[in-house]
């Protein structure tokens, strides 16, 4: 009977520390959530796929523009042959009709074929086709800036959910521990009142206490979920998670490193105002050399068939195939006088919109800065928090101890232990939130030096010393 005992704790104990391992092996790391983000969150993927179409398309306008133009025509129909002189405006509507007026009309038809292969080349441009390669190769540079400006956002967005995640579960624990004492301390106010030693009005008093810290307890759990819930969001798997492995976020205050932001040029939201900027240049450059006029080198073959002949009558067996051929090259140029006012007004709009990206990018530059003074402040103030905060809550636990002495001899009332309590749930919310702050203060730094590295490794040499 003994070893059985023996053996159903040995089991019991076995799989307790198994699903104890499972909770840790399954608990989400602040790597973790960072990794994915950057693999997961719906953004990133519509810019990556918005930066491979760009650099496609730089592909596919250098393809359109160097390649000579190639057009091979195949046709076969059925038409009557009466035709007349005289001019014909160019349109989309009639078909033309080739060959002498014969004086007659007839209402027969008979077959027509044609076929023939066009082969046109602009051998020189005046930079027109490069100026609008470089249009391409500016916005896939933009559409690259902004893939990458959008993964160190989300990515500076996951990682302070998981701090927000966390302290928010900070918060629970302490609700939940000074709802704990509440209790603790109603069932002595009771038997001091059920010995009249102290007014039943005390009972009624902590009672409201207790209602109190059971009610913030819940509104932390809530603010809780909702922070697991948006942390959830940010690395693509909506729900509501139920482990996070804060690692050393809680038991270690980093040592804050100095903010730099020497070079704001190579921000990635500068590089992508910077993009937006060449953009409008780029087709600025394009507008320039677009008045020019336009060279074609053609070249074609070609061969046509018909069943109708000069004497009026029709012979049918012609019509099918094309018996007659010819060829012609030569040069032809083309130039759109009435351009001129439409490309005139086209850069003054370019003109405007560079105005435009320029001042935008000196609100980068300015906001840049602004932010420097901030993650500086940022992270002094949370520095000296988190090393105020052990006392405050040893101080305000001695208060509490020393107030329960002084109503348990008769020496003050309820109210005072009312205001301890609190005071030392307040103390012991700022406790266990102070290291987290320093962490997101270091955070807000990583964003405005636009590198989440440096951050990442001084979180990984925290941890590897936590480990040991």
């Amino acid at each position: 009977m003994l070893k059985k005992i023996c053996l159903v704790i040995a089991l019991s104990w076995l799989c307790a520390s198994a699903s104890r391992a499972q909770d840790n092996a399954a608990a989400l790391r602040l790597e973790q959530a960072i990794e994915l983000a950057q693999k997961n969150y719906p953004a990133i993927r519509a810019a990556r796929a918005a930066q491979q179409a760009a650099e496609a398309n730089v592909e596919l306008t250098r393809v359109n523009l160097t390649l000579p133009r190639t057009e091979l025509l195949v046709q076969e129909n059925r038409s009557s042959r009466n035709n007349v002189f005289g001019v014909l405006l160019p349109q989309s509507t009639l078909p033309s009709i080739s060959g002498p007026d014969l004086g007659e009309r007839t209402a027969r038809s008979t077959w027509g074929s044609a076929a023939g292969l066009l082969v046109s080349w602009e051998p020189f441009d005046f930079g027109l086709r490069q100026s609008q390669i470089n249009l391409a190769q500016a916005t896939s540079k933009q559409a690259k800036a902004q893939a990458e400006l959008s993964e160190f956002e989300i990515t500076l967005a996951a990682a302070d959910a998981f701090l927000a995640a966390v302290s928010a579960e900070q918060a629970v624990r302490v609700t939940r521990a000074n709802l704990d004492r509440q209790a603790t301390f109603i069932q002595a106010v009771k038997a001091l009142a059920d010995n009249q030693l102290r007014p039943g009005s005390d009972v009624t008093r902590v009672t409201v206490e207790v209602i109190t810290a059971k009610n913030q307890f819940i509104q932390a759990e809530q603010q809780a979920a909702l922070a697991r819930i948006a942390l959830s969001e940010w690395i693509g798997q909506p729900g509501d998670l139920k482990n996070l492995d804060h690692g050393p976020l809680l038991e270690f205050t980093p040592t804050p490193t100095p903010v730099e932001n020497k070079t704001l040029g190579a921000h990635p939201l500068a590089m992508a105002q910077t993009a937006a900027l060449d953009v409008v240049r780029a087709r600025q450059a394009t507008l320039d050399k677009s008045f020019y006029p336009k060279f074609n080198w053609q070249s074609a073959v070609f061969g046509r068939g018909t069943g109708a002949r000069l004497d009026g009558t029709f012979r049918e067996s012609r019509g099918f195939y094309p018996d007659t051929f010819n060829y012609a090259t030569g040069f032809t140029m083309t130039w759109n006088v009435s351009d001129w006012f439409k490309l005139k007004a086209q850069r003054k709009v370019e003109r405007f919109n560079l105005e435009a990206e320029q001042a935008r990018y000196d609100q980068v530059v300015n906001t840049l800065k602004a932010q420097e003074a901030r993650a500086k402040t940022m992270i002094e103030t949370a520095r000296q928090i988190a090393a105020n905060t052990p006392a405050q809550v040893n101080a305000a636990s001695e208060t509490l101890k020393l107030a329960k002495v002084r109503y348990e001899h008769g020496l003050t009332n309820i109210t005072e232990i009312a205001d301890a309590q609190r005071a030392l749930a307040q103390a012991e919310i700022d406790e266990a939130v102070a290291r987290l702050n320093v962490w997101r203060a270091l955070l807000q730094a990583a964003k405005l030096n636009g590198d989440l590295k440096p951050f990442l490794d001084q979180f990984a040499a925290v941890q590897a010393e936590h480990r040991k």
